[in-house]
């Protein structure tokens, strides 16, 4: 059995003396069998150390933390997601698949000098196509 996961791309945008940071996510929409792993890729345009974080977010609700700092698994989140990298290349991976992992995934970065909050997050709305295939 396959499973659409339909991922976006969340960016908090760092003001500064080279200009924003620009996240860019790849696949765009990913279909996986259950039981099967994912990874999904975050590439920033210019490093950002860990300031990194991975969002899901499901029809009518708000996009929930999964992993902060790149790596730390926020509390209460499966240990079948797991974060890796630093600098401009991270990486989301998803372990052993299942149906309640369907939604919108997002990468989003926050500022070098201070500490992450879900305060900080932005969301951008995704295309009304793409909706449509949650």
């Amino acid at each position: 059995m396959s499973l659409t996961l339909l991922l976006a791309t969340l960016g908090l945008l760092v003001q500064g003396s080279s200009g924003d940071i620009v996240l860019t996510q790849t696949p765009g929409v990913l279909s996986v069998v259950l039981g099967q792993s994912v990874s999904i890729k975050c590439k920033t345009s210019s490093s950002i150390g860990s300031w990194l974080h991975w969002y899901l977010q499901k029809p009518g609700e708000a996009p929930k933390l999964l992993i902060y700092s790149a790596t730390t698994r926020q509390s209460g989140i499966s240990d079948r997601f797991s974060g890796s990298g630093s600098g401009t290349d991270f990486t989301l991976t998803i372990s052993r698949v299942q149906s309640e992992d369907a939604g919108v995934y997002y990468c989003g970065q926050s500022g070098h000098s201070r500490p992450f909050t879900q305060r900080n997050a932005v969301v951008q709305k995704p295309p009304s196509a793409a909706e449509q295939l949650i």
